[in-house]
């Protein structure tokens, strides 16, 4: 079996992670969230006379390759009291805002994988569609002994973001799970 080779950069200099980030336009803070290090470790690699090695070179001529893509990983303002982070393992999938008292709903999708979506090719679902959503992360409600699961959850009565509030909407045959920020 042949071995890929890849062409990627062994290292950069400190001149290229300030091109990098001042072509992004960012702090070394908001840099430093980017590539998941500590503020401090984007200080040395800018203020470094050594050659800088690891994951940053591969992410530094990726994003010189694709400077949109760190525009498309922006995490939106939060528009509404509810957001729902819906998860497949560790990977955000979609970004849901809600506004229960108005019905409204807004999403951003992290995926192009429509399956990893949570309203699948829907980039505008109504509350309904929101609703139909939560159902689908719990166990059913015509479900044979239901009040013994709700009294085990300790929930009053069957409503699917209490329920998901206390399994994080996590179901036996998926890896898909929902944080829940108010």
């Amino acid at each position: 079996m042949r071995v890929k080779k890849y062409v990627t950069p062994n290292s950069i200099k400190a001149n290229d992670v300030k091109l990098l980030r001042s072509k992004l336009g960012m702090t070394q803070a908001e840099f430093a969230l980017f590539c998941n290090v500590s503020k401090p470790t984007i200080e040395r690699w800018e203020t470094s006379d050594k050659e800088i090695t690891g994951p940053v070179t591969l992410l530094a001529q990726i994003v010189m390759l694709h400077p949109d893509i760190a525009e498309e990983l922006v995490l939106p303002k939060k528009k509404y009291p509810l957001r729902l982070w819906y998860y497949n393992y560790d990977s955000v999938c979609t970004i849901i805002d809600v506004d229960t008292i108005n019905q409204k709903v807004q999403i951003k999708n992290y995926t192009n994988n429509l399956l990893f979506r949570a309203f699948g090719k829907n980039e505008h679902p109504s509350f309904d569609d929101y609703e139909e959503f939560l159902k689908s992360r719990c166990f059913p409600e015509e479900r044979d002994k239901m009040k013994l699961i709700l009294k085990e959850l300790d929930i009053p009565f069957y409503d699917p973001l209490m329920i998901i509030e206390k399994t994080d909407g996590r179901m036996a045959e998926d890896n898909f799970w929902i944080k829940i920020e108010r």
